[in-house]
């Protein structure tokens, strides 16, 4: 593993994106341990991508974790999908996690929703009432953080929730990931959690593997922070970690960083 810090944003390589999501799971795993020893329940945020299935899978495996004391959410949905379509994002998180693991409770986001202003205020009442302690996420081709496109980015947003629409970058990348056959295809709004807050999570981890995010994990470490990077944010959060494999983190300049 070769690491390094950017602002105060933790960077770690790892040789393959398996590697990458064992060593982050064992890393959230810890961190759950931790604060399950300081306080009576633990609130986690999860992202649903492809690029969160190693961790995903890794951390499912892990041991000795009270999962009866854990609060989950998940910080974005697609707006007007097929309930059970398998794109959903609360589906993918559904299968792949919290129907795997005896959560307290699962708080899912819910795109059918009548009113989408109303449930966005539901899901933020929820996120005040159960603060989140650690957030899982990753970052998109053009370093969203959820749904968070540069167009609709805002780190100082006063909203927890909001409607955004997805930009063109944002949706192919639905297509290049394999979720959906063509671009027609992607719905173009969503619901999701703004950028203060993920950046609430007292700690965040953020998986990034694969060479199609190597542009943006680029962005994310070398570019000034700001909302047209919305990824950047991540280099102001006190305790954030960053994921990458070898393919994610090609087009980083190792020689800019003091690399351990």
């Amino acid at each position: 593993m070769r690491s390094f810090k950017t602002d105060t944003l933790e960077v770690q390589i790892h040789p393959s994106r398996i590697v990458m999501g064992v060593v982050a799971a064992d890393k959230v795993a810890t961190r759950i341990w931790q604060l399950l020893k300081e306080q009576p329940f633990v609130n986690i945020i999860f992202a649903a991508a492809p690029s969160q299935q190693e961790f995903l899978e890794a951390l499912v495996l892990q041991p000795g974790i009270d999962w009866q004391r854990v609060n989950a959410f998940h910080m974005d949905e697609y707006v007007g999908l097929a309930a059970d379509a398998p794109q959903g994002f609360g589906n993918f998180l559904k299968e792949r996690i919290f129907s795997r693991l005896p959560f307290r409770e699962v708080f899912y986001l819910n795109g059918n929703a009548a009113d989408t202003a109303a449930e966005c205020s539901r899901y933020a009442a929820l996120l005040q009432q159960y603060p989140p302690d650690i957030v899982n996420m990753g970052i998109g081709e053009n370093t969203h953080i959820a749904f968070n496109d540069p167009h609709v980015a805002d780190f100082n947003d006063p909203a927890l929730v909001k409607v955004v629409d997805l930009d063109e970058a944002c949706r192919q990348q639905q297509v290049n990931d394999g979720c959906f056959a063509n671009i027609t295809l992607v719905p173009r709004y969503a619901l999701t959690l703004t950028v203060p807050a993920l950046m609430r999570g007292r700690y965040i981890y953020c998986m990034v593997p694969g060479k199609n995010k190597a542009a943006a994990v680029k962005h994310t470490v070398h570019d000034t922070v700001q909302e047209q990077y919305p990824s950047t944010a991540l280099r102001r959060h006190p305790a954030a970690v960053l994921f990458l494999d070898n393919d994610s983190a090609q087009q980083i300049s190792l020689s800019s960083f003091n690399i351990k």
